[in-house]
């Protein structure tokens, strides 16, 4: 199944990966010394996944129009600008200039969480699962190199503990817009003068099987984004965690996030993707228990394992699900729609997360998202005897 893309899109996931460790670590934590207003202190934050939620349809507009490799290149480009943007915000204590540079780095996020469908053009449908878990699994490089550019950077030169981190990142999204030059994607055929130019947004969603893959991305997504933006808030500013602690359970938690992209793939060709996203949803749900149980290091790094394994196995399965339910013709518009949704709602999720702390606690913020993932359990269930599910698993079997 290996091919250049794929090893190239795994090398750019890690790329993209480190970046968000970085900045999801420090995000909170350097918002809450810029501001006098605790409850903005995720803010930053907050505005990076709204930006990504509001460029995610420019962003398939884009390359449906010049193709994958220059939208990556584009987003590799915006991570670099905000890179350095950080730089000159932490040097001027300016919070509008932090704001901005996380905004900026939500539109490469609107790019960079592409890389998946890319990998599924580069394979073909049959093989969606593994090959979307095969470049998830480029993170576990970013989930190990992230924390360690936090905490290094912060010993190499303690007066100013962020600069080294993200001049690395600046390098790093650079080697990103190279390589994603070397990609080689089939042109894009969507709207052409062609006979199919494919159902509407509309038509799509009187498919259950389109509505269950978009809830089952979206809660996934909307949970972890939710509880991991509060985490490093509860944890340094609240409960006193020193910064390698905290940076700590942020690698544990992305190593739960990618490390099960090693067997994800497989798992949903032999057990079904339905069946794994069930997983996925309970796993999630034992998270939140594990949070909810106490505030103890043990706590909140299981917590977080768990927040990310659930993750995994939600966003991988209803990716796949997802494919199920267009047509080569109809994928930009499909993709564009799941990706608003699913970041529209960690937007949400994650500007929730710094006041609900600020607000109720760490007890409380846990106990948010329970209602949503019954719902999506229950959706899951409403699905179970699709067709579509059954034609796909017959093709994946086939292709195995």
């Amino acid at each position: 199944m290996l091919n250049r893309n794929l090893l190239i899109l795994f090398c750019c996931q890690l790329v993209a990966a480190t970046g968000s460790v970085v900045m999801v670590t420090l995000g909170s934590i350097i918002g809450a010394q810029l501001t006098q207003v605790p409850a903005l202190a995720t803010l930053p934050i907050s505005l990076m996944v709204v930006i990504t939620a509001l460029s995610t349809i420019p962003a398939a507009l884009l390359m449906r129009r010049f193709g994958r490799p220059i939208g990556f290149a584009v987003g590799c480009l915006s991570a670099l600008t905000a890179s350095a943007l950080t730089l000159w915000a932490v040097s001027q204590g300016s919070f509008l200039g932090f704001c901005c540079a996380m905004s900026a780095l939500g539109i490469n996020m609107a790019f960079s969480q592409q890389y998946r469908f890319a990998a599924i053009e580069s394979v073909g449908l049959a093989r969606a699962g593994r090959a979307v878990s095969f470049v998830l699994l480029g993170a576990v490089g970013g989930a190990l190199l992230g924390p360690y550019l936090v905490q290094h950077s912060a010993r190499v030169n303690p007066s100013a503990p962020y600069d080294l981190a993200l001049l690395v990142l600046c390098g790093l999204y650079l080697l990103g817009a190279f390589l994603v030059s070397a990609l080689r994607m089939a042109k894009p055929t969507e709207d052409n003068a062609t006979s199919d130019r494919g159902r509407s947004v509309r038509e799509l969603l009187r498919q259950p099987v389109f509505v269950v893959a978009v809830l089952g991305g979206t809660a996934g997504y909307g949970v972890m984004s939710f509880l991991m933006t509060a985490t490093p808030l509860s944890m340094h500013q609240v409960d006193g965690y020193s910064l390698a602690e905290t940076a700590a359970v942020i690698r544990a938690h992305v190593l739960g996030m990618y490390l099960p992209s090693l067997v994800s793939g497989l798992l949903i060709d032999r057990l079904g993707v339905l069946r794994m996203m069930s997983a996925g949803a309970v796993i999630l749900l034992a998270a939140l228990l594990t949070g909810m149980d106490g505030h103890s290091l043990g706590h909140y790094t299981w917590a977080l394992i768990l927040l990310g394994v659930g993750w995994n196995f939600l966003y991988v399965g209803g990716t796949t699900m997802l494919t199920f339910a267009y047509r080569d013709s109809e994928r930009f518009r499909a993709q564009a729609f799941n990706e608003f949704c699913v970041f529209g709602t960690a937007a949400t999720g994650s500007l929730l997360a710094g006041t609900t702390m600020h607000l109720f606690g760490w007890f409380n913020t846990a106990a948010v998202p329970l209602p949503l993932l019954v719902i999506t359990l229950g959706a899951l269930f409403w699905v179970r005897r699709s067709p579509l599910l059954a034609r796909q698993g017959r093709a994946t079997e086939q292709s195995a």
